[in-house]
């Protein structure tokens, strides 16, 4: 199988620095969803904008961050998001935040996003568009689709 990972560039903004003139630790999971977002750009069929084509959503089910440095502002986050494949009707993501100047670690954590359909109901099967996507990328064998 195949990794899948995306790395995008953000600058830290104002309105994302705390009392301390660092980055507030909740504006990570900003980064992390802006990670998520790149990653769909690059690897078309999962996207927000698929998933509300399909009328099927995927909430934020579980989510954890460690934090291990400071950004601050005018520093650039370099956000690396990777697929982590799981069986099942869910998207799992790891993410890692490095300071671009210094190559630092900032941040490192995952989310598990879980299907439901367009009433609100936990889907227990995946969802067609996604055992396409997982087909065209990550090469699975039909058994795991």
């Amino acid at each position: 199988m195949k990794t899948l990972e995306d790395i995008c560039r953000v600058p830290v903004r104002f309105s994302e620095i705390d009392s301390m003139r660092r980055v507030w630790h909740g504006s990570f999971v900003t980064y992390f969803e802006d990670g998520r977002e790149s990653f769909g750009r690059r690897y078309p069929g999962i996207g927000y904008a698929d998933m509300q084509r399909e009328g099927i959503y995927a909430p934020v089910y579980d989510l954890h961050v460690r934090y291990l440095a400071p950004l601050a502002l005018n520093d650039r986050a370099v956000i690396h998001t990777t697929y982590v494949y799981k069986p099942g009707a869910r998207l799992d993501y790891h993410f890692r935040v490095f300071r671009e100047s210094d190559g630092a670690l900032c941040a490192e954590g995952e989310t598990v996003q879980l299907f439901i359909d367009g009433q609100g109901e936990l889907m227990l099967d995946k969802p067609d568009y996604f055992r396409e996507w997982q087909k065209r990328y990550l090469s699975l064998p039909e058994e795991e689709l």
